[in-house]
């Protein structure tokens, strides 16, 4: 009867809604999604400035994830990966009107490289400028991915008049097609075209956005004509809007995996038996088509196929289902779960063997046991992202039909890296964004390169040849070796499971009928909204 009286009760707020909507302006757009403008600083919540198109970075990313020109037009390296020159776009305007050169950006990346990055700022030696255009770091050693760094929005380009005393964000002044007209933080973003930007002008006037906490709250606004675009819904929401006529459902995939991160420091799971096991026991397949409902999706290793040279390919790989032959998997019980057609019942017989062969036997309770310890975790999980939880509670089940006791907690997004810092974290649930650099190599040196890993990455996780191999990889020349190097890395990751792969991510948005060429950026840089325009 509470689904009955829910579903009666969503029908009645959709009535009303519409009943209240006014008609939209025609040169305005709303959107909204689920992330929240906390402030007015890049280092923390630039990723909503530059997916408004307010601020923009010296290297861009296109679809494919390649690195193309942003406000730097080209750029240049020595032969060892050392010193790395960038040529900045001529007549680029801030929006209070001052020009762009490179002492402006020389200010606007001393203050980024002062605050939190997801990089290491220890790597620049130096930073000078050349030209009235050009700019050159020097860094402290060879580092291939660089310029990937810089496409960061930590590092977009703000005007000397952004900062205030002491270099504190007085007002956000950047180069892109639109400017903050209004910002009430964490709910509001408002902007109004730049006239005088430097490439392809906007076509629509006005752009706000609105913070939309819930993904059934968002569903409404967009079928009752309350936003244009919104982000991050759930299987629910997109089975609703798939039916209505006024709205247009895209599901897009994305360089984000959901993953199971393990503190492989913890007494448990430093066994490297324990942590296959508890790979094998997910479901992948019925998690994939029972709780988002899309299939072609399950997780068998970290990067998706969508990201280049760093997915293990065998000839056997199938496409369309990201399978891998049983040649790449006899030695690796991780693999294994992939090839084998989702044959849960053996995966999940293997899972308990390999348990029992670490010392951990099954007790009257149905609960495994060593040395009179039960085989108990925690995992965290949070909600920005509404299918987590759902996620969570399957694992939760699954590991539950090997001997695993597992009790799931709902926190902030904080405490995924505030665990990882203290300590106390032992597994997390999390959909990992590896769009932040582009390149794959910037996320592994990152997290994967020491036993301090990442906050989003390994936990306590040690394994020298994947550190040396990540060491010489930061600097070669030879593509070959690069290639070659980039698979025994990441079968190396694949056998050591520091962490647990789940599924591929999709991304779902829906747009009203009125807007004209939408388009999704994979790499979650852009809302894009200066290529639309609306119907008249």
């Amino acid at each position: 009867m509470r689904i009955r009286h829910l579903t009666i009760l969503l029908v009645v707020a959709s009535v009303l809604l519409s009943a209240c909507t006014p008609s939209q302006p025609t040169n305005k757009i709303l959107i909204s999604g689920p992330f929240e403008p906390v402030n007015n600083d890049p280092a923390s919540t630039g990723y909503m400035f530059t997916r408004m198109q307010i601020l923009e970075t010296l290297i861009d990313v296109d679809n494919q994830g390649q690195l193309i020109p942003g406000l730097a037009s080209s750029w240049s390296n020595d032969e060892d990966f050392t010193v790395w020159t960038f040529n900045l776009r001529p007549d680029v305007y801030f929006h209070d009107g001052t020009l762009m050169t490179a002492d402006a950006v020389y200010k606007s990346l001393s203050v980024a490289f002062g605050k939190p990055t997801p990089f290491s700022k220890d790597m620049i030696a130096n930073m000078e400028v050349v030209s009235e255009y050009s700019i050159k770091f020097t860094l402290n050693q060879s580092y291939r991915p660089f310029p990937s760094l810089l496409s960061n929005y930590a590092t977009a380009i703000v005007a000397p008049a952004t900062f205030g005393k002491f270099n504190r964000i007085k007002t956000l002044i950047g180069t892109g097609p639109y400017q903050i007209t209004h910002f009430e933080p964490p709910h509001n973003i408002t902007t109004t075209r730049f006239d005088n930007y430097w490439g392809e002008p906007a076509v629509i006037e006005n752009v706000e956005y609105v913070t939309g906490h819930r993904s059934e709250t968002r569903a409404l606004m967009v079928r009752t004509g309350q936003a244009d675009i919104v982000y991050n819904l759930d299987p629910a929401a997109v089975s609703m809007l798939r039916t209505d006529s006024n709205v247009n459902v895209f599901s897009d995939r994305i360089p984000r995996t959901t993953l199971v991160k393990l503190n492989s420091g913890h007494p448990i799971l430093s066994d490297v038996k324990v942590r296959q096991a508890l790979s094998l026991a997910i479901d992948r397949k019925g998690i994939a088509s029972g709780v988002m409902r899309i299939s072609n999706i399950s997780a068998d290793q970290l990067f998706g196929p969508n990201i280049r040279d760093w997915h293990i390919r065998s000839t056997a790989t199938d496409n369309a289902t990201n399978t891998i032959s049983m040649g790449d998997a006899d030695n690796n019980p991780t693999i294994k779960n992939s090839v084998e057609n989702g044959d849960l019942l053996l995966n999940r017989k293997k899972a308990a063997q390999l348990l029992t062969d670490a010392g951990w036997l099954v007790g009257e309770n149905g609960v495994r046991y060593k040395n009179g310890s039960p085989l108990t975790l925690d995992m965290i999980t949070y909600a920005n992202r509404p299918e987590l939880i759902t996620i969570a509670t399957a694992i939760q089940d699954q590991w539950a039909s090997i001997g695993v006791k597992l009790s799931v907690h709902m926190e902030n997004v904080s405490a995924i890296p505030s665990g990882h810092a203290d300590g106390t974290l032992q597994t997390a649930l999390m959909a990992r964004n590896f769009a932040n650099i582009p390149d794959p190599l910037g996320i592994m040196l990152a997290d994967f390169s020491s036993k301090e890993g990442g906050d989003w990455g390994p936990m306590n996780w040690q394994n020298e040849k994947v550190f040396s191999d990540l060491k010489t990889l930061s600097h070669t020349t030879d593509e070959h070796a690069y290639k070659s190097l980039i698979s025994s890395i990441m079968q190396e990751v694949q056998q050591d499971v520091p962490l647990i792969p789940v599924m591929y991510y999709v991304q779902q948005t829906a747009t009203s009928s009125r807007l004209r060429n939408f388009s999704f950026d994979p790499y979650e840089r852009s809302f894009r909204v200066s290529q639309m325009r609306i119907a008249p």
